[in-house]
């Protein structure tokens, strides 16, 4: 939050902002001698032979001092007054401009070979310089403050993004750890310490990956595939070989991205949603389309009595792909197929 607060100056003033200044400054100028440029031949043949050098020289201070002068109020307005009040401003940039006025009258007076400081051009001249780098200060003031407005915006729509998905995350690990422990006490019953103890460590590995993963927001394919063998060997060895998985995807595809965790709530509700028994084997499919999606498809064989859930997991991961990768997931259920097709992106 901290950098969205930082004050944004205008992209041409940001680095070099001073040597920009007086190159902005040596070509604003240009113009508003411009009168003086098109009148200094005529000057030349009017103040005589005697004069001509001074009025050279005088010709060149002039330029430098409206430079100077033009530089110094942009650098006021831009890079030291930042205040919203528009008559402020323009106080500033008056009493800048009204001393300039006063310097130049005096080196006029002092150098000039003609008497022009109540020329009516000079008047105009300095009127045009102090309209022009006090609103020019202005405009670029606003656009700041503008960009520093929407970067602030911009960096709270992400902080809201982030706790949302922490929230959504957290969902996952009190429901799947519930259900490892359901099934965790089904092989205690069981007495069979080798496929407890095969459980357990597999357990171990996945939970491994979850605590690990509010640490990560997208991973490869390849990571979530591994996390997922180690979770089919659990479910298999809690469902008697009942409940099989096949994953078909190319070494190749593996580097594609992928929310952490996207998985293990379409596995879950394989065992939630469905009878899986000896006259109704599981097989799990996970592989990629033509579209570049990963799909998650398995057979229906409905429970008798419907499970007590409130669809929270597939809410859930459809929430975070939004968030994450601005997609969405589809899913298709024909009775006798369900499927959930899932971007991906690449990295």
């Amino acid at each position: 939050m901290d950098k969205a607060k930082e004050v944004i100056k205008f992209d041409f003033f940001d680095k070099y902002s001073p040597y920009k200044l007086l190159l902005v400054s040596l070509i604003s100028s240009v113009f508003f001698i411009y009168p003086n440029i098109t009148m200094f031949s005529m000057e030349r043949e009017y103040l005589g032979e005697e004069k001509q050098t001074v009025h050279l020289l005088y010709f060149i201070f002039r330029y430098l001092y409206f430079s100077a002068f033009i530089w110094i109020l942009l650098r006021h307005n831009i890079l030291k007054l930042k205040i919203n009040s528009v008559s402020r401003r323009w106080g500033h940039s008056f009493i800048i401009t009204f001393v300039a006025y006063l310097v130049y009258v005096g080196f006029s007076i002092t150098l000039s070979p003609k008497h022009e400081w109540l020329s009516s051009i000079m008047l105009f001249q300095f009127l045009i310089m102090f309209i022009y780098c006090t609103l020019l200060g202005h405009v670029i003031h606003l656009y700041s403050d503008q960009r520093q407005k929407e970067q602030e915006i911009e960096h709270l729509k992400l902080e809201n993004l982030q706790s949302r998905y922490d929230a959504l995350t957290q969902q996952i690990n009190p429901h799947f750890f519930f259900n490892s422990l359901t099934g965790l006490t089904s092989l205690i019953r069981k007495k069979n310490e080798e496929n407890t103890l095969a459980y357990v460590s597999k357990l171990s590995d996945v939970f491994r990956y979850i605590l690990q993963s509010d640490k990560k927001v997208l991973v490869t394919l390849g990571e979530e595939l591994e996390f997922v063998r180690a979770f089919s060997y659990m479910m298999e060895v809690r469902f008697a070989n009942k409940l099989g998985y096949n994953i078909e995807v190319p070494a190749e595809k593996r580097d594609l991205k992928i929310p952490v965790l996207s998985l293990l709530p379409l596995l879950e509700n394989v065992v939630v949603h469905n009878t899986i028994d000896s006259d109704h084997k599981m097989e799990v499919k996970i592989w990629l389309n033509e579209d570049t999606e990963l799909v998650i498809s398995c057979p229906v064989y409905p429970k008798l009595i419907p499970p007590d859930t409130n669809g929270t997991g597939l809410k859930n991961l459809e929430s975070r792909f939004s968030l994450l990768m601005n997609k969405k997931i589809r899913v298709e259920n024909d009775g006798n197929l369900f499927s959930v097709y899932l971007p991906l992106k690449i990295d």
